[in-house]
């Protein structure tokens, strides 16, 4: 997986002995992102930035799984975007740590190889792409999504928004 050797035997949902960086290069708007190995991003950002952009990608995502656990929910990956100020300073942006930019699952039922329920836009891809009966190939504009998907994914988010900070979700 992005040029970093996998264990043998692994299978959906396996845990990794330890977690691992998965670079990306950010592709244009409707455009999907290319993974790419570590010396990819390096020829890109510089050896220096690229180990300072693995380095907090790493520290942040142990934090957040530690986190997670303690919820009993397994923080399986996550997408961080970085980016500089005009002084240079590096920031992490964009969304971070959502069901949007993360996969979630839930500790108590997690099985691996079994089927895994994510806290994530999973779901609406699952109803597109099995029960809505678009095909993908088509060329045709993928159907409008039903009310009752949209609200079962907005549950499912407002379950792990509320595990994981261990408070409940209050609209303004």
């Amino acid at each position: 997986m992005c040029g970093v050797p996998l264990p043998d035997g692994l299978v959906d949902g396996s845990r990794l002995p330890e977690p691992i960086f998965t670079p990306a290069t950010k592709a244009a708007f409707g455009e999907h992102d290319e993974n790419v190995d570590f010396e990819t991003m390096v020829a890109t950002t510089g050896r220096e930035l690229g180990e300072q952009l693995r380095d907090l990608t790493l520290a942040v995502y142990a934090r957040a799984e530690e986190v997670a656990r303690g919820r009993g929910l397994i923080l399986a990956d996550t997408k961080l975007e970085f980016g500089r100020r005009a002084d240079g300073t590096l920031v992490l942006g964009d969304e971070v740590l959502t069901p949007d930019s993360s996969r979630y699952w839930d500790a108590a039922t997690w099985e691996p190889g079994a089927r895994l329920d994510a806290f994530d836009k999973q779901f609406i891809r699952d109803w597109l792409l099995q029960d809505s009966g678009w095909d993908r190939g088509s060329g045709d504009a993928p159907p409008s999504i039903p009310g009752a998907v949209v609200t079962a994914t907005r549950e499912r988010y407002l379950q792990a928004y509320e595990r994981l900070t261990g408070s409940a979700f209050v609209s303004s």
